[in-house]
């Protein structure tokens, strides 16, 4: 009796550590390589030392989840999956605070859309705490430009455009500049390039470096359109489950996420055109005065009617970004 009691008490030593261990997914549009899932290794890794393996995420990237960015903010709310990296602008039609960080020309730099995020930091914890989930940390992507088949200098050469764009607000925005915008998930713009369905692409060089545009698009132009934000959020169930120790660590690991990520960009800028410059795409660092004028009309409107849209919440986070910026 004494021996099996022994043995069932190793046993149970035994499996407690097991018992412990809790394991999560996090789904992510993007590929691997792409800045966010470099972001989201680097807080899965910190995650797992702090705690000491007790807490593991699988980071499921490029789509592999079947999940895109508009689809994760429901599926993380109900519980599908424990936590996503997710492109911010694709939830316009769940709440349309989440595109403050696409507004055109709004926070063309880095150091402004850090100080537009601070901000909006607030509105998008509220929206996000409606929908059961918590923002872990949010980090921009690099500024956007145009991808193209041809140079850029000129109006006309904008209307010969048939653009991919991430979100309502670039929609709006390029056909306001006479291009024809399409509104297409990452996982389409290949398939779209491939087929001759699009000839140009809003996004970072970063995001065309991970897809290697350079295949089908010879130029890269700058525009400084806007810094969007890739929002990584977790379902609160998930995270009130977890230990008093296991959660603070989580959280820990989340705010040493969100300053790599921020610390990442210049980096991967310069890596980023040190790569077009190896693939023979042509960049053009600065649009044409023209062009410059073109965009900024363009986008005067689209900021107009986002405000109106959101309405008073939209008022107060502008006029707050304003003031951080000491204008």
């Amino acid at each position: 009796m004494n021996t099996q009691v022994l043995t069932f008490s190793l046993a149970v030593l035994a499996a407690a550590p097991a018992i412990a261990e809790t394991r999560m997914d996090l789904a992510n549009e993007y590929p691997a390589g792409t800045i966010h899932a470099d972001i989201a290794d680097e807080f899965i890794k910190e995650l797992a030392e702090l705690t000491s393996g007790d807490v593991t995420v699988t980071a499921h990237h490029g789509g592999a989840l079947g999940y895109r960015s508009a689809d994760q903010l429901d599926a993380v709310g109900d519980g599908a999956v424990q936590m996503a990296s997710s492109y911010s602008g694709a939830w316009s039609g769940i709440n349309p605070i989440f595109l403050a960080s696409s507004l055109p020309f709004v926070a063309p730099g880095l150091d402004q859309t850090r100080t537009l995020y601070e901000q909006a930091k607030p509105f998008y914890e509220a929206a996000l705490e409606e929908n059961n989930q918590v923002l872990l940390y949010a980090t921009p992507w690099p500024p956007s430009g145009i991808w193209s088949k041809m140079p850029l200098a000129t109006a006309e050469d904008v209307a010969n455009l048939t653009i991919r764009t991430s979100d309502a607000l670039g929609v709006q925005t390029m056909s306001n500049a006479g291009a024809h915008p399409i509104q297409l998930s990452w996982t389409d713009v290949v398939p779209q390039l491939s087929t001759n369905g699009i000839n140009a692409v809003l996004t970072s060089a970063d995001g065309g470096v991970s897809a290697q545009f350079w295949e089908y698009l010879e130029y890269y132009s700058e525009l400084n359109y806007a810094l969007p934000l890739q929002v990584t959020h977790m379902n609160r169930d998930a995270l009130e489950a977890l230990s008093d120790e296991d959660r603070a660590a989580l959280l820990e690991a989340a705010s040493a996420a969100e300053a790599y990520g921020w610390n990442l960009i210049t980096e991967r800028l310069s890596d980023n055109y040190a790569k077009l410059a190896e693939e023979g795409v042509e960049v053009s660092s600065a649009p044409s005065e023209e062009l410059a004028a073109l965009f900024a009309e363009a986008g005067m409107p689209v900021v107009e009617e986002w405000k109106a849209n959101v309405g008073e919440d939209a008022v107060t986070l502008l006029n707050n970004y304003q003031k951080a910026l000491g204008n």
